[in-house]
């Protein structure tokens, strides 16, 4: 038998010392031989210890009650919250008159108009299309009135971020105080921070487009400030030596330089302003969102799908023009941008003779005799997708056993094995994680996240959260990664994918829930199938982006030393888009979390319940409680997974 000799081993032993992953894993084993016993010895439980959580029932409760007795009479609900209110009704009002007065054919003449100045004319009959689509599904009303609100959202989403990325992109100490505070405003779920609304501005259209400006707001202010901060530093050395001001190094550079990131940020925001359209019309948004609220509370998933489709349209266009405008496409129309002044005049007239004409018609609203309705046979189509592949399939079963062996199988098991270690086991676990990919200040922050989870007296539904969050990422990675690759290696797959990514990405997620719960019944695994379709599109987007990416040179250095398809792929493509394949991964963890509110609604319990319990019931403490802890599941998971991705990208 072969021996190891001495001087061998005091070879090999400092290389494996020198590794730093593992002086950290030293060090935290040290800690936890330490901590370890003294913690067991104080608390036996292998739960949080109820020693160590504060309730927050009774001051949020008296918070929540001042608020409701107050909110008629104290001076800044009166003054101030009061003239917000009426300013954003009469904004909203304003816009969605001149919606109804321009007409149906002024309006989708007046969009066609502006997507062709701004993308072409392949675009400008998209437009078109798409607004005599919503005026076919009978949603032409409903679709004005979400129009309206979204325009007034989207604009004072984009003043409040851009000025909040101003501020960051100007100030580094205003950076590090912004960060937390958008990284709280992107993880709140949207219904835990309803409730605060509603109680201040009641049920309504404010509260709707407050709630909006809320979760569409951070993009913005992100992207402006990395516009900002990224701008070519030689450009403003050289403004500067030419003895401008910060005003006008402002104005005539910094703002010209980071033009295409403000733009994304203005396709962001309108993006994620449409995906709130469903969850506004809750308290009281109206338009498009409340058909689709009420088409499901009566289980019509036609109806819902025929106000769901308009949202969809809606976002791809406003999401191709705007990208469009990114890419700096403005003039894109050949001989006709030689008279670009006088086509734009011409054009402008034609419009408004076409609105004008519609209205001297007496058909200024959509003709009921022009509509098609679809809610019915796509109601048929559910009841036999319910009747034929929820049981009783041969061989492969229904769907319903799929989701009871998922559940039996995945769920349970890592659920169990979550909620059966100690509490302080969960923590050092985490510090270890985080600690790993990231710095000490890493750990730290995901410790002190998970710690105020078990402060907050929510330890055990949490754990259930997190166990659905971890199944549900690891589905969704799998398949987001093998159709990413497919459609990587393949023009004609990316082509395919393209408008069905983007049916999926802008769908409000009520519209699939009842098909989902069709499918798979009420539990866990329906929240968990709500949340791989969430997060599936980003995933495989991200994926396709990456490895497309590749340096050709590197490809084609593996192919002329004989490399087959599959080793190209496993030995330089995936390597090589590591940076993309970690954001991915970082991308499915927070776009699964985001969609746990939806799953306490169809039975996945745990936090999600809470937090739609809190808004049905008014109970501000119960969902206050509900959505800090989903910040803080979803604070801990991405400083786990985040420093990698920064890692990588700085090494590429």
């Amino acid at each position: 038998m072969a021996t190891v000799t001495a001087p061998a081993l005091r070879v090999a032993l400092p290389g494996v010392l020198k590794h730093r992953a593992l002086h950290k894993l030293l060090l935290l084993a040290v800690v936890a031989a330490v901590l370890a016993p003294l913690a067991h010895a104080r608390w036996h439980s292998g739960t949080w210890p109820a020693a160590l959580t504060v309730d927050l029932t009774d001051p949020l409760t008296r918070v929540s009650d001042w608020i409701i007795d107050n909110r008629d009479s104290h001076p800044l609900f009166l003054y101030f919250f009061g003239h917000i209110s009426n300013g954003v009704v009469l904004c909203v009002r304003a816009v969605y008159l001149f919606l109804l007065a321009a007409g149906w054919a002024g309006v989708t003449a007046l969009g066609a108009f502006v997507a062709w100045r701004t993308a072409g004319v392949r675009l400008a009959l998209g437009t078109a299309a798409a607004f005599l689509a919503c005026g076919l599904l009978g949603m032409w009303v409903p679709t004005m009135q979400t129009l309206a609100l979204m325009a007034v959202a989207v604009l004072a989403s984009v003043v409040v971020g851009a000025l909040l990325g101003l501020a960051a992109g100007l100030s580094d100490r205003m950076d590090r105080a912004l960060r937390p505070v958008l990284d709280t405003m992107q993880v709140l779920p949207a219904f835990a921070y309803l409730l605060p609304v509603v109680l201040v501005f009641g049920i309504g259209v404010p509260a709707a487009v407050l709630a909006t400006v809320v979760y569409a707001a951070p993009p913005m202010a992100r992207l402006t400030s990395l516009g900002l901060r990224g701008a070519d530093k030689e450009v403003l050395e050289a403004v500067e030596s030419l003895g401008a001001t910060a005003r006008q190094r402002l104005l005539t550079a910094r703002l010209p330089l980071a033009r295409r990131e403000l733009l994304l940020g203005l396709n962001q925001t309108i993006m994620m302003a449409l995906s709130m359209a469903v969850i506004a019309s809750v308290i009281g948004g109206g338009g498009l969102g409340d058909r689709v609220y009420q088409a499901l509370a009566s289980v019509d998933v036609g109806a819902a799908l025929a106000a769901g489709i308009p949202i969809v349209l809606l976002a791809v266009v406003l999401d191709r023009v705007t990208a469009a405008a990114g890419r700096g496409t403005e003039t894109p129309h050949g001989r006709l941008t030689t008279y670009a002044p006088l086509t734009t005049y011409a054009l402008l007239a034609a419009v408004a003779a076409l609105a004008v004409a519609a209205r001297l018609a007496g058909r200024p609203d959509w003709p009921d005799a022009w509509t098609v309705a679809v809610a019915e046979p796509v109601n048929r189509v559910v009841d036999w997708m319910t009747d034929h592949l929820y049981s009783g399939v041969p061989v492969v079963g229904g769907t319903a056993d799929w989701a009871g062996r998922f559940t039996t199988w995945v769920l349970d098991p890592v659920r169990d094995g979550l909620q059966g270690l100690p509490w302080w086991s969960v923590l050092l676990l985490v510090a270890a994680l985080a600690w790993l990919t990231g710095t000490w200040r890493t750990a730290l922050t995901a410790v002190l996240a998970m710690t105020a989870i078990g402060v907050l007296g929510v330890w055990e539904p949490s754990l259930d959260t997190l166990s659905q969050v971890l199944a549900a990422v690891a589905v969704t990675l799998v398949l987001g990664f093998a159709t990413g690759i497919a459609a990587a290696r393949s023009d004609r797959v990316e082509r395919l994918l393209r408008p069905v990514l983007d049916v999926f990405q802008t769908m409000p997620q009520f519209v699939y829930l009842i098909p989902v719960v069709a499918l798979f019944g009420v539990g866990r695994a329906p929240a968990v199938a709500a949340a791989v379709v969430y997060a599936l599109p980003a995933v495989v987007r991200i994926t396709t982006q990456g490895l497309r990416q590749v340096d050709p040179a590197a490809l084609e250095s593996a192919r002329s030393l004989g490399a087959t398809g599959g080793q190209q792929l496993r030995q330089v493509q995936l390597p090589l888009a590591r940076p993309a394949l970690l954001l991915a991964l970082n991308q499915g963890v927070v776009l699964v979390l985001a969609v746990v509110i939806i799953g306490g609604l169809v039975g996945g319990g745990a936090l999600g319940y809470d937090a739609v319990f809190g808004l049905a019931q008014g109970d501000l403490a119960t969902g206050l409680v509900a959505g800090a802890a989903i910040v803080c599941l979803g604070l801990m998971l991405d400083r786990v997974t985040q420093p990698a991705v920064r890692r990588a990208q700085k090494g590429a």
